[in-house]
């Protein structure tokens, strides 16, 4: 054993870890911090989340109650199925919200169709032995007398120190007990930096396919630890090579490959979708990473429809028309299916797949301000995060194409800086209401008003009218009589 206790020490919860120490002496237990707050404490890590063994029958629902008390935290939260429990405290020296989870030291074992585990009592060895990797599996010593002392049953700390994942166990059967495991190895790879040992790689080639078992949430929570790692493609490839990814996103696997006709070839448009996802979190390093998850989710997704639209011609080469369309329409299907959010922030993926090349057809210089309106009605708020999309998007090796495209973008962003300082699009909303329309003109909710409504904003968009009121009025005045004699009787009923 080595003692920690000095790194343990000045943690920001120190005084936390002492005080689940004296509960559990109180109450005869012994009682151990483990996996993954260890594991980040060596690594100089924060986290929030802290997990403690204690060993005997029932020892972690006793000793949670004990520190609730001790603590003052929140009500315990008990799973006696499983001899678990949890508790929510404030911790007022740091006024961070810390969950505390309490095990009694367990022995698992699943059947092979099975997510369920049979659980029994067992010791600390039998509990650092089920865990996934050796380096979650470190557990130190918590009773006064003992605190610090490290138990590595499984070389967890040579691991930490050689930047390694590895399984404690044969690594088919921690896959096979918990499938989710393999993508937690592609995370944890992506998040800290390691490689993956080659017999642990193996063995989530050999167990690639039980991903299938998982339920979406599980996996699209994973995928979001990816994402939010500063090098997303580490942990995307170490799915995709193992065959993984090749059961959770199966739209994404397929953009891989390169084909040629009569010598000319298209780029492989799945690394450079890696490429892309590494390149936007890259242009962000200031921003909180889960305030740009969703843009990450769209850089991963954003050229997904080009499988289904890949087409070739003499006169163009290869080309993939309609592919921003076809791709935010298969989001919906991919969200549903990892069970991630179908509300706006889903919304707001679709908008950025679907507009992510149009910015492009604005580098030319004859580009009329008409264009660039458009695209600012059409991205809102959102034209920053597009803007964002779109440099990412820029994965040529070769520097001075590179430079070349973000000249260009810079051009079009200050026509962006330009047309929004005469007409104000950015935050659009229309001049004349849909209230002034029809008691103005006499009418009542019906599709007419949509057609009046929408012409004022092309009129405005093209650059007939400016972005006033007045303006807007005059111009209603002017064209109701045309457009309502261009409608159908039903057209001008009242829907109210």
């Amino acid at each position: 054993m080595a003692s920690i206790a000095a790194i343990l020490e000045q943690t920001p919860f120190a005084d936390v870890l002492r005080a689940v120490g004296l509960a559990a002496e109180q109450q005869n237990l012994q009682a151990w911090v483990v996996g993954g707050f260890v594991r980040d404490a060596l690594l100089g890590r924060s986290t929030t989340d802290i997990d403690f063994v204690s060993v005997g029958q029932d020892s972690g629902l006793r000793l949670a109650a004990a520190v609730q008390k001790h603590l003052r935290g929140s009500e315990v939260h008990r799973y006696e199925r499983f001899g678990t429990a949890a508790i929510r405290v404030m911790h007022p020296p740091s006024g961070q919200a810390l969950v505390l989870e309490f095990v009694g030291a367990r022995k698992e074992s699943y059947s092979p169709d099975s997510r369920k585990p049979a659980v029994e009592s067992g010791t600390m060895e039998d509990d650092q032995r089920r865990r996934d990797f050796t380096i979650n599996a470190l557990a130190a010593d918590l009773r006064p007398t003992h605190f610090g002392e490290l138990l590595d049953s499984f070389g967890g700390i040579a691991d930490l120190n050689a930047g390694v994942i590895r399984t404690p166990m044969d690594p088919k059967r921690t896959f096979d007990d918990d499938p989710l495991r393999i993508i937690r190895a592609a995370r944890f790879a992506s998040q800290l930096g390691f490689d993956i040992d080659p017999v642990t790689a193996a063995g989530m080639r050999l167990g690639a396919e039980r991903v299938k078992m998982l339920s979406g949430e599980r996996v699209g929570e994973e995928l979001h630890r990816i994402l939010l790692s500063s090098q997303p493609s580490v942990g995307l490839g170490w799915l995709y090579e193992t065959g993984a990814l090749h059961h959770i996103l199966p739209d994404l696997v397929a953009l891989q490959g390169v084909e040629a006709v009569d010598g000319v070839r298209h780029k492989d448009n799945f690394f450079h979708t890696l490429k892309v996802v590494d390149n936007l979190v890259d242009s962000v390093p200031d921003r909180p990473a889960e305030e740009t998850l969703w843009l990450r989710w769209a850089a991963l997704l954003h050229d997904i429809g080009k499988t289904a639209t890949k087409r070739f011609s003499e006169d163009v080469g290869w080309s993939f028309h309609g592919h921003e369309e076809k791709g935010a329409r298969l989001v919906g299907r991919i969200f549903r299916t990892l069970r991630l959010p179908t509300d706006e922030r889903m919304a707001y993926v679709q908008k950025l797949i679907r507009q992510h090349h149009r910015p492009v057809a604005l580098v030319d210089e004859q580009v009329t301000d008409s264009a660039v309106r458009r695209l600012l009605f059409d991205a809102g708020d959102d034209l920053d995060d597009l803007m964002l999309l779109v440099r990412a998007d820029i994965t040529s090796k070769n520097p001075k194409r590179v430079r070349r495209y973000l000249r260009a973008f810079d051009h079009v962003e200050q026509r962006f800086v330009e047309v929004e300082e005469k007409d104000h699009l950015r935050n659009f909303q229309p001049p004349v209401d849909g209230a002034e329309i029809m008691e103005t003109l006499g009418l009542g909710p019906s599709p007419a008003v949509g057609v009046i409504k929408n012409a004022i904003r092309e009129a405005i968009l093209e650059g007939e009218i400016p972005n006033e009121v007045e303006a807007a009025r005059a111009y209603m005045m002017a064209v109701k009589d045309r457009l309502l004699a261009e409608l159908s009787p039903d057209d001008l009923r009242s829907r109210g």
